[in-house]
């Protein structure tokens, strides 16, 4: 059993209720949580990234969480030197730090590392602007002939990640999946990894709950204060694409709210696929919280006594 500092990460598909476990989790054992939500980062959108409520980042301290205009770029490359700069500042107090998110590759990115791929800009720029003159159908057709398997795991509605994986199958002259990393870098903490689920009727019938909740809450009104930053790659997301296609005039308000319903239940499915490939990952079932947390603290526990041994907290 290792005497190292321990990260437990608590990942999941939108709606599964990794908030509400990980703030849980994290109130027992005392410390804080590290948001590895991408959209999450960025302030001025709580309603439409669903962000953690007051009550629940009263019960934990959370990091990377609205910390972000929404015209500013950010990578998960910068998010793996950030958290990994902080997590020591954490672990001097807390022995368990907790990180929760639906962004795998950024969570992957912590725990992992990510490789040193190519990149160029000119080719990039002239991704960008294939994607502009003639669509992002355009890029994904290249994508699927280059590689198929990244294809299939790739968020295809977010043209970013796109150009990315375009970009450096063309540099290699190798697909981008076959550039992982065989094995993960080293750290100076153990990560253990879990990953919420439910059944698909289930989580589908929450996640169309929610839509209907986030457009009570007022996801109308707070997406027309972002409209004039809908170019950005942080606007480029399920529920604010729909509504900015209502303002345009495209479809109506109902069929806006439809289609925010179905592409997250899209999205869902894609998060769900990320996650059944990342290894070592433990399956909690999600649909009781309070029983979700329990297992998750035996799970660690079992594994890592030393750290639960003198009482439930995380700190020394």
């Amino acid at each position: 059993m290792s005497d190292k500092t321990l990260l437990i990460t608590v990942l999941g598909p939108t709606a599964v209720g990794k908030t509400a476990i990980s703030t849980q989790l994290a109130s027992l054992l005392g410390t804080h949580i590290i948001s590895a939500d991408s959209r999450q980062f960025y302030a001025n959108m709580p309603i439409g990234t669903a962000c953690p409520s007051d009550h629940e980042l009263a019960l934990a301290p959370h990091h990377f969480i609205s910390f972000l205009q929404p015209e500013e770029s950010y990578s998960a490359g910068r998010f793996e030197q950030e958290a990994l700069a902080l997590l020591p500042t954490l672990f001097k107090d807390h022995r368990i730090v907790v990180m929760s998110g639906g962004s795998g590759l950024y969570a992957e990115a912590v725990c992992e590392g990510l490789d040193a791929l190519p990149s160029d800009k000119q080719l990039r720029q002239n991704l960008i602007n294939r994607f502009h003159n003639h669509g992002l159908e355009n890029l994904l057709e290249e994508l699927l002939q280059l590689d198929p398997d990244h294809y299939s795991r790739i968020d295809r509605k977010n043209p970013h990640r796109v150009i990315r994986a375009l970009e450096v199958c063309i540099l290699s002259g190798k697909p981008y999946s076959s550039l992982r990393k065989a094995l993960p870098v080293g750290r100076n903490f153990d990560c253990l990894k879990f990953a919420l689920g439910m059944s698909r009727e289930l989580l589908y019938d929450r996640i169309n709950q929610r839509v209907d909740a986030m457009m009570d809450a007022g996801l109308l009104e707070e997406a027309k204060r972002l409209l004039a930053y809908r170019t950005c790659n942080s606007l480029n997301t399920v529920g604010y694409k729909e509504l900015f296609d209502y303002f345009d005039g495209l479809c109506s308000l109902e069929k806006a709210v439809e289609d925010i319903k179905q592409n997250t239940r899209r999205y869902a499915k894609r998060q769900i696929t990320w996650l059944r490939r990342m290894a070592d990952v433990h399956w909690i079932d999600a649909e009781y919280p309070e029983l979700a947390v329990e297992q998750i603290m035996s799970i660690s526990a079992n594994k890592y006594p030393s750290l639960f041994s003198n009482s439930s907290s995380g700190e020394r």
